[in-house]
């Protein structure tokens, strides 16, 4: 094989049993404004990322897995201990301490449909 894309991940997508909650949930965690957008086969709120371009993603009305069951996706934060104080006053868990790597620090959370995320500086 040697197809190597430039970025690994281009788009993902979070189901949400009620999409209003979600979008107001992820807008205030993340700090940013989710953007309805038309046109796809269900409604739909964008993520804020630079340009049209930039990996991205949304929330859309959808069935999330079972609590924790699955993937987990990273969202970029400004101030993580900030961003995890925001998760839990909106009925969001924090799961994980925070954690450091290499390439940064995040923490794994659920949302209030039980769907695994992570919030990444």
């Amino acid at each position: 094989m040697s197809f190597v894309p430039a970025h690994a991940a281009v788009w993902f997508e979070i189901p949400a049993s009620d999409f209003a909650k979600s979008k107001a949930f992820y807008g205030a965690v993340v700090g940013s404004d989710l953007t309805d957008e038309e046109g796809g086969p269900n409604p739909m709120a964008r993520f804020a990322a630079e340009g049209q371009s930039s990996v991205a993603g949304h929330i859309y009305p959808g069935k999330p897995a079972a609590p924790g069951t699955g993937p987990t996706i990273h969202l970029a934060v400004a101030d993580l201990e900030a961003a995890l104080k925001r998760v839990t006053e909106n009925d969001g868990t924090v799961v994980s301490p925070v954690i450091t790597i290499p390439a940064g620090r995040f923490a794994y959370c659920l949302d209030p449909d039980g769907n695994s995320f992570g919030l990444f500086v």
